[in-house]
C-alpha cells in the first residue's frame, strides 16, 4: 500500500525555525553586557588609581606645609591670644597700684619722710581769691611757723590750685611768689585752673596728695567756709584706722537739664526719667580714707567727670567698696553748735 506523501504543515515549520530566530538577541544581549561589565571594570579601575594619585599627593602636601587650622582651632588661638594680652594687662595694672602703695601690705612710703600723717588738708582757691586766703591765714589757719608745729601733729595744710591757661603768665608767677613766701600751696602741674576744668580738680588734688604724703585722711575743702580745724582734727582722730571711708554731708538733688540754668548737667540723661542725683557728699567738705585715694590716683586717667566735683566723686565711690558715713557735723549751713565748718 503506498504511503501518501507527508507535508509539512507552515506551523511546523515556524516552529522549528524559532529557536534559531530567538538565539540571536540572546548573542547581542550578552555581548553588550560583557561590553558593559568591562567599561564599568574600566572606569572603576581607572577611579581606584587616580584617588590612590590624590591620598599620594594630599599626603605630601601635608608633610610639607603647616597644618590647615580650623575655624574652631583659630577661634581657640585668638582667644588664648586676647587671655594672654588681658594677662599681661592685669599684671602691669598691679605693678603700677603696688608702686602706687594701693594695695594692701604694700603702702609705699611718700615723699615727707615725717609721715604718716592724720590728714591732708586741700582748701580750693583760684587766681582772684589772695584777699580769701589772706583772710583764712589770719583766722583758722595757721601761718609759716604754725604751719610747721601743726604738721609735726600730723596734719598739712595747703590751698590748691592748677596753672593758668596760659602757661607762665602773670596769673602763674603770681602764685608761684606767693608761695615762695607763705609755703601754704599745692599747685597741681597737670590741672589747668578753669572754670569748666573744676570737676577733674579733684582727681588732680587726690593723685597728687597721695604722692606727697602718706596721710590716713584726706580732706577736700571749699574757700568759701570757714574751717574748725580742731574740731576736725578730733572728728578724725575718733575715726584712726577706718579704711574705705567716705565722709561727709550727704545728699542728694535734682538733675539741672536746662541748658544756660546754674547747675547745668550736660549728662543730665545718664540720670534717669526722675532726673535725680545719687547720694553723694556735698561739695563744701568731704573726706576720704587713704585706700580711696589711692584708687583715685591709680585709675584717674579711666574716671569720668561730671559737671560737678561732689558728684564726680560721688560716681567714683559707688563703683567700689566705698564705706559711706554721713555726719552732719560736715554740712557747713547746718544750725547744730558742734558743726566743724560754716559758711563764710
Amino acid at each position: 500500500m503506498e504511503s501518501l506523501p507527508t507535508t509539512t504543515s507552515k506551523s511546523d515549520r515556524r516552529s522549528r525555525s524559532k529557536p534559531t530566530q530567538t538565539s540571536k538577541p540572546s548573542i547581542f544581549l550578552a555581548f553588550f553586557s560583557c561590553v558593559a561589565w568591562l567599561y564599568v571594570a574600566g572606569r572603576l579601575w581607572q577611579d581606584a588609581e587616580n584617588r590612590t594619585v590624590l591620598a599620594n599627593l594630599l599626603n605630601k602636601n601635608l608633610a610639607q606645609r603647616h597644618m590647615v587650622l580650623s575655624v574652631e582651632d583659630k577661634l581657640a588661638v585668638l582667644g588664648c591670644k586676647d587671655l594672654e594680652r588681658r594677662i599681661v594687662e592685669a599684671e602691669m595694672d598691679l605693678t603700677l597700684a603696688k608702686s602706687q602703695g594701693y594695695l594692701k601690705n604694700n603702702l609705699q612710703q611718700k615723699v615727707s619722710s615725717s609721715g604718716p600723717f592724720l590728714a591732708v588738708i586741700g582748701v580750693y582757691t583760684g587766681f582772684g581769691s589772695r584777699l580769701k586766703r589772706n583772710g583764712f591765714r589770719g583766722s583758722w589757719m595757721p601761718k609759716v611757723d604754725a604751719l610747721r608745729k601743726l604738721e609735726e601733729r600730723g596734719v598739712v595744710i595747703r590751698f590748691v590750685i592748677g596753672r593758668s591757661p596760659n602757661k607762665g603768665d602773670s596769673l602763674d608767677r603770681n602764685i608761684d611768689q606767693e608761695s615762695r613766701a607763705t609755703q601754704d600751696f599745692l599747685i597741681l602741674e597737670g590741672h589747668e585752673e578753669a572754670q569748666e576744668e573744676m570737676p577733674k580738680k579733684a582727681k588732680f588734688f587726690f593723685s597728687t596728695a597721695v604722692q606727697n604724703w602718706d596721710a590716713e585722711f584726706y580732706v577736700k575743702v571749699d574757700d568759701n567756709i570757714d574751717l574748725d580745724l580742731e574740731g576736725l582734727i578730733g572728728l578724725l582722730e575718733k575715726r584712726r584706722g577706718q579704711a574705705s571711708a567716705y565722709i561727709g554731708c550727704m545728699k542728694s538733688g535734682d538733675v539741672i537739664a536746662e541748658e544756660g540754668k546754674p547747675w547745668y548737667e550736660p549728662d543730665w540723661w545718664k540720670f534717669g526719667d526722675q532726673k535725680s542725683y545719687f547720694r553723694h557728699a556735698g561739695t563744701s567738705l568731704f573726706i576720704l580714707s587713704k585706700n580711696l585715694a589711692q584708687y583715685i590716683n591709680v585709675n584717674s586717667a579711666s574716671l569720668k567727670t561730671y559737671a560737678h566735683d561732689d558728684v564726680s566723686v560721688g560716681s567714683w565711690m559707688m563703683g567700689i567698696q566705698a564705706t559711706y558715713i554721713d555726719d552732719n557735723r560736715l554740712c557747713c549751713s547746718s544750725i547744730r553748735q558742734d558743726k566743724v565748718c560754716s559758711l563764710a
